[in-house]
């Protein structure tokens, strides 16, 4: 478990969880209780560098509504993250 930062600092991902089985999956934590696209580059960046080790990408953010986006990554409210 670990953050993610490129050298040039214009990537970053908040949260990296790496499984035994070498999947990885992205936390990106937003204080806006909604999501826009650009809120989404990073987890799409680093699912376009890993290929198949990349299992999920999620955006935490303080609404009250989570989905799963077309392109897969999930978009889920923190209160859903306290149980």
């Amino acid at each position: 478990m670990g953050h993610l930062r490129a050298k040039d600092g214009r990537r970053e991902i908040d949260l990296v969880v790496e499984r035994a089985d070498r999947n990885v999956v992205a936390l990106e934590a937003k204080l806006g209780s909604t999501v826009e696209a650009g809120d989404l580059r990073h987890p799409l960046w680093l699912r376009e560098r890993m290929g198949p080790d990349f299992l999920v990408g999620i955006v935490e953010h303080t609404g009250s509504r989570g989905y799963r986006r077309t392109d897969g990554i999930a978009v889920v409210p923190a209160a859903f993250l306290r149980a």
